[in-house]
């Protein structure tokens, strides 16, 4: 299979990777004393288990197909060491004997005891040398691979689906409620109370902060809940890590807060419920495709994406759940939770003089 070919399988379905030929790839595998190896990059995202998948599929394909090449020209020359014949190789013919041929020749001498012994030995090397074929066909596939009918953990209630469904869920409902609350307080005389001092500008702020994350985890951990009654009730392998839900709570918190934030800068900026309420339902739906989208395919969208809190979260989430070794993830992402939320809890509270106006 040519590299053209080779991208084309690999592009196929919109998914990315970069497939590498070395320098002697060619020539390492006619040779066949080495193995040669392809080198290939995925791209980064929601989709890289998915390229990595495709790729280890095209690279199983061209296995099988040279091993049945190899496999039939091995057989070719254990048959000529067998029946005897022409062989080329090195570009020069060769006429080989073969043990057929050596032991009827064997026949014809003087008997002895050696002429028997050597007689023997090429008729039990003919009789094993037979049976080549199979020996080599269960070398190039010593072990076969079969779906086992019971059942298995689906892929809907996959890692990364669970991920991306509470990110998803949270960032719909945090950006909205925070955004909506906040532009509401206009019509509920919140200014009245800030101009008497009874409220400051950021305990306004980050009570609508607080309100979200405490959403985002009662309903992020009723999810997490969900997914892991349905696996448990479905009895299938590989349920729900509910050792993990404590870390899982911190996360949503934190990814609670800070989409919070963001939602509170909406509110401010928008000034009226209904507004701030279309605005939160617009910019939700950019912000997931933002964090779908690789750096590879899209270094703008990848950038841009960090800036904003769903990719992180996404991370946090699928690591926090099904990672053997998360801390080194949870740690990075939660950093950036808190860094993002701040910076948006800020930029609201700044905001929010505007409602004084």
């Amino acid at each position: 299979m040519s590299a053209d070919e080779a991208s084309r399988q690999l592009r196929s379905g919109r998914v990315v990777a970069t497939l590498t030929v070395p320098a002697g790839f060619l020539a390492e595998l006619r040779s066949g004393l080495t193995s040669p190896s392809l080198v290939y990059q995925t791209t980064h995202g929601g989709i890289s288990s998915r390229v990595t998948q495709q790729v280890q599929a095209l690279v199983y394909a061209l296995n099988r197909r040279l091993q049945e090449t190899f496999v039939q020209t091995d057989l070719h020359y254990v048959q000529l060491i067998q029946h005897g014949g022409i062989a080329t190789f090195g570009g020069r013919r060769y006429d080989v004997l073969g043990l057929d041929r050596m032991h009827g020749l064997l026949l014809q001498l003087p008997k002895s005891a050696q002429r028997d012994r050597v007689a023997e030995f090429s008729r039990i090397a003919g009789v094993a040398l037979g049976q080549t074929g199979n020996l080599l066909s269960a070398t190039a596939s010593p072990i076969g691979l079969e779906r086992a009918p019971e059942k298995s953990r689906s892929s809907l209630l996959s890692a990364q689906v669970q991920a991306y469904a509470l990110a998803l869920t949270i960032t719909f409902l945090a950006l909205l409620l925070a955004a909506a609350a906040l532009a509401a307080e206009r019509d509920e005389n919140a200014i009245g109370r800030l101009a008497r001092g009874l409220v400051s500008l950021g305990e306004l702020v980050w009570a609508k902060v607080a309100l979200a994350a405490v959403v985002a985890l009662a309903l992020g951990l009723a999810i997490a809940v969900v997914f892991g009654v349905i696996v448990e009730a479905g009895s299938v392998v590989g349920g729900e890590p509910w050792v993990r839900l404590p870390l899982l709570a911190v996360g949503l918190l934190l990814a609670g807060a800070s989409l919070g934030a963001l939602g509170a800068l909406l509110g401010a900026l928008a000034r009226e419920a209904r507004t701030a309420s279309l605005v939160a339902v617009l910019v939700v739906m950019p912000i997931v495709f933002l964090g779908l989208v690789p750096k590879q395919v899209s270094p703008a969208a990848g950038w841009i994406s960090d800036a904003l809190p769903f990719a992180h979260a996404v991370r946090y989430f699928s690591s926090s759940l099904y990672d053997t070794d998360p801390w080194a993830t949870v740690a990075r992402e939660l950093a950036w939770l808190v860094g993002l939320g701040a910076i948006f809890g800020v930029c609201a509270r700044a905001a929010t003089r505007r409602l004084l106006a």
